[in-house]
């Protein structure tokens, strides 16, 4: 039996077996770590917080809250329509205004709910015996159909998941070139269009712009898909693997859209806020509840994300000569004439 090209380099069945018994597991513990390690350890990191009013007056309210080491990063300002100003402005989270009355405790659970509870707790369970109930009042409040924040925070899989599946899609399907950078972009445009009309217009979990919100959810979408195709641009089937342990592995997990990123270890906060999914929520965040505050620079992770992988999809494409023909498209080499082996006749005499 003529041993062919490709029964010469076939793995062994038995590496096969022992390649899946080791890497299943392997990835399986790669996931539980990612997602696992960061729910389980939320809590306040340089949280920021402000506290306003007179000094001598909000000195106390300061050392209450600094009295949890590392908890919160502590801006001060000078009262309360100024602590207001910075929450619109997602400065911070939330803030401690001092008054004649006692404490009244600022929040905007829009930038998160998780987070607005944390400092309602943090405020009441410090307060000295006896002491009235503190004030709180919600400066941007979440969407009453998402109080708890749980349909937002539940958004960003499955937007990772689109970006992911058309980056791949794409790359595996041949498209290169000009094309491919086409087929991401027009995906993510109706990616973009479609969870606008479930998100804001059917389940109200968005209530800003709704073209602004259509535009974030479709630049997270390019990002994620771009990066993934430029991946594989570049790598390879390779880049396919890496690009999801990068935006489902890590992204995800990682992006702090169920609380805060400063709630999450480090560093997984920051890794996250670099990452389509973290710079997504961030950016969703700021259009649908703060009028574009803060959006800047989340816009711009955004944006690197999209331009250096469609950047990479049209360079790969240009490497091929033009009009050179695709590999399956060559005519399959024709088989050899058969040479006769049978002997030649003797000459005659």
């Amino acid at each position: 039996m003529p041993v062919t090209p490709t029964s010469r380099h076939a793995v062994p069945a038995s590496r096969r077996v022992l390649a899946v018994m080791v890497m299943v597991p392997l990835l399986a513990a790669v996931a539980l770590w990612a997602f696992a390690w960061p729910a389980t350890r939320m809590a306040p990191r340089d949280l920021p917080v402000g506290v306003a009013g007179p000094a001598a007056a909000a000195a106390p309210l300061e050392q209450r809250l600094a009295s949890r080491e590392g908890a919160f990063e502590i801006h001060r300002y000078a009262d309360e329509a100024a602590a207001r100003t910075a929450l619109e402005n997602r400065e911070v989270y939330g803030a401690v205004v001092a008054t004649p009355q006692g404490p009244h405790l600022l929040t905007a659970s829009a930038a998160s709910p998780a987070v607005a509870q944390l400092l309602t707790q943090a405020l009441t369970s410090r307060a000295p015996a006896g002491a009235q109930a503190v004030p709180v009042t919600d400066v941007v409040p979440a969407p009453a159909a998402d109080a708890r924040g749980t349909g937002f925070g539940a958004s960003v899989l499955p937007l990772a998941l689109a970006g992911v599946a058309a980056g791949a899609l794409v790359s595996l399907s041949g498209l290169r070139g000009g094309r491919a950078a086409t087929a991401v972009l027009g995906a993510a445009t109706l990616v973009g269009l479609t969870g606008a009309a479930l998100a804001h217009s059917w389940l109200g979990v968005l209530t800003g712009n709704w073209w602004a919100e259509a535009g974030v959810l479709a630049l997270t979408v390019a990002a994620i898909a771009g990066g993934v195709a430029g991946l594989h641009a570049l790598l390879g089937k390779a880049g396919i693997g890496l690009g999801v342990l990068l935006i489902v592995l890590l992204g995800n997990p990682f992006s702090g859209a169920a609380g805060a990123p400063q709630l999450l270890p480090e560093p997984a906060g920051l890794i996250g806020q670099w990452l389509p999914p973290g710079a997504g929520s961030s950016l969703l965040r700021s259009v649908a509840f703060f009028d574009g505050a803060a959006a800047a620079g989340p816009a711009l992770v955004l944006s690197v994300w999209a331009v250096l992988g469609v950047t990479a999809m049209v360079f790969a494409g240009r490497r091929s000569a033009p009009g050179a023909p695709a590999a399956s498209s060559l005519p399959a080499p024709s088989a050899p004439a058969p040479v006769d082996s049978a002997p030649a006749p003797a000459p005659r005499s």
